[in-house]
């Protein structure tokens, strides 16, 4: 066992010094070991072939090029690390970012790796990333206890899981696949609302007709689409409409451009609860009254509720700008 740990720092460690070059010191709080242990482990490094550098007292590195990218590449590789810190749950994170940073030309490599700093302080629930990660890596069933927004029960699921989806709106993850314990169908559930999650001895294939593309098309957020999806119209005011115009919201499709500049629009939806498509509703609601929802009556209806309950609540107050409302014992 003291040998495979060895071996594992080894190769961290030889990954490590790919990246930038280090101190001794800082290699030795990396790793939860002594200088003496990290000035052996070089000498190892060096006897394994990886040609360790010394730069100067204590420093080293392992020279390594990064592969040939054209600028836009680059770039995208760059933004794919920003968006994998922001939404990095966990400081496992920390490994997959590393690795993705030696792909970068510098000054990229060093400014990602710079700007991501903090991930290892990050102490969020690993235990169902790894049994969901390995549930699709390893075509096991999942079985998990979930509770579904706004509920307080928890329903044990057993789930056979065919995608992994990341929200653009909140970068949560998400796991797509067929739901066999109630509703026998492919749905979408949130990580952060699962507990007590392990794998079960069966395995499944994931159908060869299954497209997250056609799953995910109507899909605002995650929901994907379980039947006939929605049609949204919307028509947004002049002070919006530029918002809307450099947007570039997938699926949202510009119908006419009004001579006062308000603009119409529309975008097709998966239905949630009563047939009303939630997650647009939360991005309708992000404009304010500069949106007015046009159609299905069943949004408009619930659009208005959610601003005359706005209105319930602040209209009636006299409150002096700069002062917080009196609040009640």
């Amino acid at each position: 066992m003291g040998q495979e740990a060895k071996s594992a720092r080894l190769l961290q460690m030889a990954e490590a010094l790919k990246l930038r070059p280090m101190r001794v010191g800082e290699l030795a709080r990396r790793f939860g070991v002594s200088e003496r242990t990290v000035e052996r482990d070089l000498e190892a490094l060096l006897d394994l072939g990886f040609p360790v550098e010394r730069l100067a007292r204590g420093l080293y590195r392992i020279a390594d090029r990064p592969p040939s990218l054209h600028p836009i590449e680059a770039l995208a590789l760059f933004a794919a690390g920003r968006l994998l810190y922001h939404q990095a749950p966990t400081r496992q994170y920390r490994m997959a970012l590393d690795k993705l940073a030696r792909m970068l030309p510098e000054p990229l490599r060093g400014l990602l790796l710079r700007s991501t700093q903090g991930l290892e302080a990050r102490q969020g629930e690993s235990r169902t990333l790894e049994m969901v990660a390995r549930a699709l890596l390893e075509r096991r069933v999942l079985a998990f206890e979930y509770r579904s927004g706004g509920s307080k029960n928890w329903r044990p699921k057993e789930l056979l899981v065919y995608f992994l989806e990341a929200n653009r709106a909140n970068l949560g993850l998400y796991a797509i696949g067929y739901e066999r314990t109630y509703h026998r169908a492919v749905l979408t559930f949130k990580l952060a609302r699962m507990r007590h999650a392990r794998l079960l001895d069966e395995t499944y294939e994931i159908p060869p007709d299954f497209d997250p593309n056609a799953y995910l098309r109507r899909a605002w957020g995650v929901v994907g689409v379980r039947e006939e999806g929605v049609e949204v119209r919307l028509r947004f005011t002049p002070e919006a409409a530029w918002r809307v115009l450099e947007g570039d919201y997938p699926g949202l499709h510009l119908e006419e451009e009004l001579p006062d500049g308000s603009l119409l629009a529309r975008l097709e939806a998966a239905p949630f609860k009563g047939g009303v498509p939630w997650e647009v509703l939360a991005w309708v609601q992000s404009f304010g009254p500069r949106v007015e929802v046009l159609s299905p009556p069943e949004l408009r209806r619930l659009w208005l509720e959610e601003a005359e309950r706005v209105l319930a609540l602040y209209g009636n107050r006299q409150e002096v700008s700069g002062s917080p409302p009196k609040v009640r014992a």
